[in-house]
């Protein structure tokens, strides 16, 4: 039930961070960052696990390294590009966040190119 802890650890900073927003509202992102941190930090736990496990996936599918490499990467940048958008949306700076949005769906496209690429090499010599 590690989900139920974490949303209770949410619940408990958006519930410090309302009841600070009305007395001492600069306090209140301060609340939210720590709550967001304490959450960064757990889920790289977890993230540990699951690249050990995709990983493994290695030795039973016979896949080039670079795919998997690939793979790991975009989890990452998705995961970290999510967590920074939502910091500076809750800061109240959304453009700023908008556009670490679009930098991470931009920065996931390129790290996605060499795998397109081989699947329609893969494609044309199949077709030829």
């Amino acid at each position: 039930m590690e989900v139920v802890r974490i949303a209770m650890l949410a619940m408990t900073g958006v519930l410090l961070g309302l009841f600070l927003k009305g007395t001492k509202p600069e306090y209140s992102i301060y609340i939210s960052l720590a709550a967001g941190v304490l959450i960064f930090f757990y889920m790289t736990e977890k993230l540990s696990y699951l690249f050990s496990s995709v990983l493994k996936l290695q030795d039973y599918l016979p896949l080039d390294t670079e795919y998997l490499t690939t793979l790991l990467k975009i989890i990452g940048v998705t995961y970290i590009g999510q967590f920074s958008s939502g910091i500076c949306k809750d800061a109240g700076y959304s453009s700023i966040g908008g556009q670490i949005e679009i930098f991470t769906k931009l920065y996931i496209m390129v790290l996605s190119m060499p795998v397109l690429l081989a699947l329609m090499e893969t494609i044309h010599s199949v077709l030829s």
